[in-house]
């Protein structure tokens, strides 16, 4: 029996745990952060928490005896990525990283690519300044809000799967927890009837949550677009379907 472990997260990655459960000969095993407070749990086998930085993921992978690695984490995971790498180097097994491609900006897209939340919140700033930016819906989940409390003057809707920690400090606005994916009409009423006139994203790619920029498109809203940070060297593939093939050509299974 060949152990694959799924480091997962995302809705990418529930498929892909399905996928390969009913592999014959193939047990699949998937880890999730926790982050949020009620995951969305794939079928099969699921443990949820972290290891421990490298040197616990590195035991694990050899105590559960763990034939192939797959980091199918959000694309803004990196810090467990690069952690994974260096995990299965260690361990000496395969990783393959599912990295699903970014959007891509349209002609007609108002983008302002930046490379973090800090500069996300720096552009927000200097265009408050320049009454470019009043009301802003912003789509990074709950752990950075504390990036924009500093912005007194701007009205923020804040959307995540959870409400933040009682101790962290957010903006001015209000909180809407809702989880993807989202689809096109409602985007288009939650940002007509707050009259939203900025959107802060990740370039998280995907379907899931891609609904709010066609709208922001449509209706003329700018995007502060947050890139990717760096991915580890190494196999990538791009969706499911590759991520399957690839497991069944490291195990020669035709």
């Amino acid at each position: 029996m060949l152990r694959v472990l799924i480091l997962g997260g995302t809705g990418d990655a529930a498929e892909l745990v399905a996928r390969i459960s009913n592999i014959t000969g193939i047990e699949a095993i998937a880890s999730l952060a926790g982050r949020t407070r009620e995951p969305v749990l794939p079928t099969g086998n699921v443990r949820v928490g972290g290891f421990g930085g490298v040197t616990g993921l590195v035991e694990y992978l050899q105590h559960q005896q763990i034939h192939v690695l797959i980091d199918a984490t959000h694309p803004f995971a990196n810090h467990i990525s690069w952690n994974a790498a260096a995990a299965a180097t260690a361990a000496g097994i395969p990783r393959l990283l599912f990295n699903r491609p970014p959007w891509e900006k349209f002609p007609s897209d108002n983008w302002i690519e930046v490379e973090n939340i800090t500069d996300a919140a720096a552009v927000l700033e200097q265009q408050a300044l320049e009454n470019q930016v009043k009301r802003v819906f912003l789509t990074i989940g709950r752990q950075e809000v504390s990036a924009f409390s500093h912005l007194q003057e701007l009205w923020f809707l804040m959307r995540m799967i959870d409400q933040p920690n009682a101790d962290i400090v957010t903006p001015p606005g209000m909180t809407l927890c809702d989880r993807g994916p989202f689809n096109l009409e409602n985007e288009r009423e939650i940002l007509n009837h707050h009259q939203i006139d900025t959107i802060v994203s990740k370039n998280s790619g995907g379907n899931a949550t891609y609904p709010k920029i066609i709208a922001a498109r449509e209706m003329g809203i700018k995007v502060v677009m947050v890139n990717r940070p760096p991915i580890p060297p190494g196999e990538q593939v791009p969706d499911v379907e590759s991520a399957v093939k690839w497991l069944l050509n490291k195990i020669n299974f035709q």
